[in-house]
């Protein structure tokens, strides 16, 4: 297998370097090969070839059977246009690798319980949804302009979704709620938005293939409102790409840190491109701070999700969970009585732990 490797900026290098080792120990363990090759993207790419995203790094990531990423961006080059912006690259690198599901898992560790912001009641024994969100369509794609009008200006951004573009994320979906406790929840705006009536008729309509999947709707301001009282009764959550965006984001903080989150993005095969959620953290860059448990629940994603490799995906996991409950915490996720220790020391306690 040949995977693509991007470091980025901020701490990326940092978490990406855990991450390598993971690779290299799932490796000798599970008697596999693997190569791999380290690419620019972000900011990184902007100091050394002027770009967010250099034409070689696509063509090696295309190459590819997966994209490993740590994370870009920083305040460096925040006073740059838009379309060089490092965040260009991350948008582009997408686009042009053609993933259009991310795959965005809210897990809390019965460990971590006392870290989220949520009662140890509303918890129970954990939390494991996955938020499957639409990633090339919507708002943030559709036609957008400003015009000049009477007292000031008017601004528009189009919500815009083709039925092709529906089913193929409904479809992923499905086979992942399949997969998982045989339940999707999709989360839309039917009663006033018309892309959302579009989105509940072509999803009842693959249901029916489906008919060993529990379907339910929900519109977005109830979804947000539950996601805080009751979070367990949801499984698989299947939405759009802006309401997607703000809601992956506040699942992800009931699990008590950003560091802790993986995410994928994938298309129709095997193909994927994984990073955890957590930005760059220029603040503490460099400092062996940051948690690299988000990059090597990603890298657990990449086995199951690319290489079919379930059996590595579960030890990643596994050991992940056992030195958590040693009580070894990074500074993002230490309460009271943790074992506090760095970005390098948590990755090698995991590997070992493998």
């Amino acid at each position: 297998m040949k995977i693509a490797i991007i470091p980025g900026d901020g701490v990326g290098k940092e978490i990406i370097a855990q991450g390598k080792k993971v690779l290299k120990a799932a490796a000798h363990k599970y008697k596999f090969d693997f190569e791999y090759e380290e690419v620019l993207l972000g900011g990184s790419a902007i100091d050394e070839k002027g770009t967010p995203l250099p034409e070689e790094t696509i063509k090696i990531c295309k190459s590819s059977d997966a994209v490993l990423l740590g994370a870009v961006g920083g305040p460096k080059w925040d006073k740059l246009p838009g379309n060089l912006r490092p965040e260009a690259g991350l948008l582009g690198i997408r686009k042009a690798l053609g993933v259009f599901a991310n795959l965005r898992p809210a897990i809390l560790f019965p460990e971590l319980k006392s870290a989220s912001n949520l009662k140890p009641e509303v918890l129970g024994e954990g939390l494991d949804i996955m938020i499957v969100r639409e990633l090339t369509g919507g708002a943030y794609f559709g036609e957008k302009d400003r015009i000049n009008v009477e007292g000031g200006q008017k601004a528009w951004d189009t919500i815009s979704y083709s039925t092709f573009e529906i089913d193929r994320i409904a479809r992923r979906s499905f086979e992942i709620a399949r997969k998982r406790n045989k339940k999707l929840t999709l989360i839309d705006k039917a009663n006033v938005l018309e892309s959302s009536k579009l989105w509940r008729e072509v999803v009842a309509e693959i249901a029916k293939e489906y008919d060993d999947v529990e379907l339910n709707y929900m519109y977005v301001d109830n979804a947000a409102m539950q996601l805080i009282k009751n979070p367990g009764q949801f499984d698989v959550i299947l939405t759009e790409n802006m309401f997607g965006d703000i809601l992956s984001d506040e699942a992800s903080m009931l699990t008590g840190s950003l560091g802790m989150l993986p995410s994928a993005s994938v298309r129709e095969d095997s193909f994927g491109l994984y990073e955890p959620i957590h930005g760059s953290a220029p603040d503490i860059a460099g400092q062996n701070k940051a948690n690299p448990i988000g990059t090597l629940m990603s890298i657990s994603m990449m086995f199951k999700y690319s290489f079919n490799m379930d059996e590595i995906s579960h030890n990643i996991e596994n050991s992940i969970s056992k030195v958590l409950k040693e009580g070894y915490r990074t500074l993002d996720i230490a309460t009271e009585g943790s074992k506090i220790v760095g970005t390098e020391e948590m990755g090698e306690l995991i590997i070992k732990n493998m």
